[in-house]
C-alpha cells in the first residue's frame, strides 16, 4: 500500500452502508474467488470472453448478500444480456450493479490483477462503490460526496507529473478506434504504457495515481460503476472521447479518457480528439 498518499482520518467517514458493503465484498472473495484461483474450469461466453465457475458462484453470493444490505434490484455482469436491460429500465429509483470478477482471463492464467466490483446506483448515477483485488488485498471504495478510501484510509491520490511526456498511461487499443490505435502505438504522447485487462483495477489505480492517463474505447456499466466515482471522489477527472460529460456515454458501451490532475486530463483529452 502507498502509505503516503493516504490520510490518518481512517474509516471514521465511511456509513454503515459503505462498511456492510465491503465486509460482504471481501467475506465472498475469501469464501468463492481465491479457494478456485489457479484451479477452476472456464469457458467461454459468446462474444468471446471467459467465464468461471468462480464467477457464478461470486455474482450469487454477492446478490444474496448485497439484497440483505439494501433490498433492491442486482444487475450482474453474468446475467443475460436481455435480463440486464430488464434490470436497467425498471429499477431507476435503486440497484446494486456487480461484477463478480473483473480480469476473469487474468484469473484463470495466474495473473494477479482481478478484482470485485461492486456499486449501488439510485437514479443511474453511481452513490456506493467498491473495488476489492483479493490477491492484494486492496479494498477500494468511495461514497459520493464523501470521499475514497483504500483499505480504510482516504485516499486522495497523488499526481507524479504534469507533463504529458513523461507520463504512465493505462491504455487499451483494441477497442479504440485503428487510426487512434496506430497512431498510439508508433508515435505515443506519453513515456510508457500498460494495461493488464481489468478495467474496475485500471479505474482504482488511476485514482490511487499509479497511472497517470486512461483510456478505453469501450466499457460496460459493471465496468465503470465504481471505479469511476472513486477516481472521481480522489479529485480526478473523467469524460469519453465523444463528450466531455462522461454521464452521457451509452450505458452499455462507454469510451474513457481520464487523468489524476486536471492538467494532464486536458492535455491528454486535446490529444486523442485530435488525432
Amino acid at each position: 500500500m502507498e502509505k503516503h498518499i493516504l490520510s490518518k482520518t481512517g474509516a471514521f467517514g465511511m456509513s454503515a452502508l459503505l462498511k456492510a458493503t465491503i465486509a460482504a465484498v471481501k467475506l465472498v472473495a475469501a469464501e468463492e474467488i481465491m479457494p478456485r484461483y489457479l484451479k477452476v474450469a472456464h469457458k467461454h461466453k459468446s462474444d468471446g470472453s471467459l467465464c468461471t465457475d468462480a464467477d457464478i458462484a461470486t455474482q450469487t453470493a454477492l446478490i444474496r448478500k448485497l439484497q440483505a444490505i439494501c433490498n433492491v434490484p442486482v444487475l450482474g455482469e453474468e446475467m443475460p444480456e436481455s435480463e440486464q436491460q430488464a434490470i436497467w429500465q425498471s429499477s431507476q429509483d435503486g440497484l446494486w450493479c456487480v461484477d463478480p470478477i473483473d480480469g476473469t482471463s487474468n484469473f484463470v492464467h495466474g495473473l494477479p490483477y482481478f478484482a470485485v466490483s461492486v456499486a449501488l446506483l439510485r437514479g443511474g448515477k453511481s452513490v456506493l462503490g467498491v473495488v476489492y483485488d483479493p490477491v492484494a488485498d486492496e479494498m477500494f471504495a468511495a461514497e459520493a460526496g464523501k470521499g475514497a478510501y483504500l483499505n480504510g484510509e482516504k485516499l486522495f491520490g497523488r499526481v507524479t507529473t504534469e507533463t504529458m511526456d513523461r507520463s504512465l498511461a493505462n491504455v487499451d487499443l483494441k477497442r479504440l478506434g485503428s487510426k487512434l490505435a496506430a497512431t498510439l502505438a508508433a508515435h505515443p504522447p506519453y513515456a510508457s504504457q500498460r494495461n493488464f485487462g481489468a478495467s474496475t483495477l485500471d479505474w482504482c489505480y488511476t485514482a490511487a495515481g499509479r497511472y497517470d492517463l486512461y483510456l478505453h474505447g469501450g466499457q460496460k456499466l459493471w465496468d465503470y460503476a465504481a471505479g469511476m466515482l472513486i477516481l472521481a471522489e480522489t479529485g480526478g477527472y473523467a469524460c469519453c472521447i465523444e463528450s466531455d460529460d462522461f454521464a452521457e456515454g451509452d450505458v452499455w458501451q462507454r469510451s474513457v479518457i481520464a487523468a489524476r490532475s486536471e492538467t494532464l486530463f486536458n492535455e491528454w483529452k486535446n490529444w486523442i480528439r485530435a488525432q
